[in-house]
């Protein structure tokens, strides 16, 4: 009798946790791919026939691709502070990029003292209590003080640079000074405190690692998120003598840039091979996005056919490439034309991992599956905001109204004027007013950002702080 009950409890173990491990692996892989600083008509799902991106093509006629696909702001640390919250990050006064040695005397933080505030909750700890093993890899810049550190903000792996910028080649033993407020945040790390310099071309770097995280986590049957933020295409401009000869008929900075896209494209290439070479592609939610949008005068990048560039609220600085694929929920080869931003990705990645968005902790951005599948019917957002100082932008339903720090406001109708040309604030005064208020009801809601730029720099450290950013 006691054999009898002793194998029945076997049994039912056994079941117990076969059961547990058939639910780990029903849940999605997420794969996040991340540019920095790519401009928006720089992709062949966009039209472009300079830059090549073959298998980032391949990846949007197999998802959705997000037309009016937006970011929180047009620079890439408060950017990405939006998009590890889901939250509008002036809501906790992260509205400027954190750039040490450049800010305020007047700021609350100063220095190394900048970074994502560590009461926020991050995509990376939604997904943790999920049953995910979560790794990041390349650009961090949401603080370079310790307790800013991704490990410390849910991820288990990391293997990059927690500033905003780095050389895409190794640097030399003694060129980072490790004390510097403004170098030591260069150096690639691997865990936390281990330093060590790429032995190859940095983008093909950072997808050997990832490859190897993926292939660990399915080797452990745990379902995976992987933030892959490359610092390609930001400056400085550097490539593979390889890539360059790959075009011939560029030169100068749209020569080099060429070769960095088509560098990172290879990259998020292989790690999308992995993913069919391990049988689990039907099974991974991917999505390809970008920080902001491009800075045509520093990197040659081409923004068409909208205007403005990186640092200002026109389309070309807020609206960014924007894919999602999912072959078990998601109908390849579409279009999804209503504005979403990246906000909207961590409610999106938790409730594919079987949460409840209810749980989260009083997020912006939306579930964007239902909206996708049509199951839910109108907008994910009928109104989106930025805002930099006295600069700021609202769009509310297909109108868009920027607020300028030194002119009138302008007012636009996307729909017929993707380009901004056509200043419609004169005949549209009632709709101008009722956006302002809107705007300004917004502002109510956020805290006194926790550190602002200087107002006046030496022509040097103006160009050092948009290297930087």
């Amino acid at each position: 009798m006691k054999i009898l009950i002793s194998v029945l409890l076997f049994i039912s173990l056994f079941s117990s946790f076969a059961n547990a491990a058939v639910q780990q692996q029903d849940k999605p892989n997420i794969l996040l791919l991340f540019t920095d600083d790519a401009g928006y008509g720089d992709f062949g799902f966009h039209g472009s026939k300079e830059i090549r991106t073959p298998n980032l093509d391949a990846l949007a006629a197999e998802g959705v691709i997000f037309s009016a696909g937006y970011v929180s702001d047009a620079t890439c640390g408060p950017s990405r502070a939006g998009l590890m919250t889901g939250k509008y990050q002036q809501r906790f006064g992260y509205e400027e990029i954190n750039v040490p040695g450049f800010m305020s005397p007047n700021s609350a933080l100063k220095g190394e003292d900048m970074g994502l505030p560590v009461d926020q909750v991050t995509m990376a700890d939604y997904l943790k209590k999920r049953g995910y093993r979560n790794g990041m890899f390349g650009k961090w810049h949401l603080g370079a003080a310790d307790r800013y550190h991704p490990l410390k903000r849910g991820f288990d792996e990391f293997y990059g640079f927690r500033g905003g910028d780095r050389s895409y080649f190794a640097y030399a033993e003694g060129e980072i000074d490790p004390n510097s407020p403004i170098l030591a945040d260069k150096r690639m790390e691997r865990g936390f405190g281990h330093y060590e310099e790429p032995e190859k071309y940095l983008t093909d770097k950072i997808a050997d690692e990832v490859i190897e995280f993926i292939r660990q986590a399915n080797s452990d049957d745990k379902p995976f998120f992987a933030f892959v933020s490359f610092n390609a295409p930001h400056t400085p401009m550097e490539a593979t003598k390889e890539d360059l000869a790959q075009f011939p008929n560029l030169e100068g900075k749209r020569k080099t840039y060429a070769a960095m896209m088509l560098a990172m494209d290879r990259a998020s290439g292989a790690i999308l091979d992995e993913l069919e070479t391990l049988n689990i592609e039907d099974n991974t939610l991917v999505v390809f996005t970008n920080d902001n949008g491009g800075p045509s005068d520093k990197n040659a990048s081409v923004n068409d056919p909208l205007s403005g560039t990186k640092s200002n609220h026109l389309e070309g600085g807020v609206r960014v490439p924007y894919v999602m694929r999912w072959p078990e929920r998601l109908e390849a080869g579409t279009t999804y034309e209503k504005p979403v931003i990246t906000l909207d990705l961590l409610p999106t990645f938790y409730a594919a991992a079987g949460g409840n968005t209810e749980d989260l902790d009083d997020v912006d951005g939306k579930n964007l599956i239902p909206y996708v599948t049509s199951e839910k019917d109108g907008r994910p957002h009928e109104m989106m905001y930025w805002k930099k100082d006295a600069r700021a932008a609202i769009r509310k339903g297909d109108w868009k109204l920027i607020r300028h720090r030194d002119r009138p406001a302008e007012l636009f109708y996307l729909p017929e004027d993707i380009a901004e040309h056509d200043d419609q604030a004169l005949q549209e005064r009632d709709r101008l007013k009722e956006m302002f208020k809107d705007l300004y009801h917004w502002e109510l809601t956020l805290e006194r950002p926790l550190w602002l730029l200087q107002q006046k720099y030496e022509a040097y450290d103006i160009q050092r702080m948009d290297d930087y950013r």
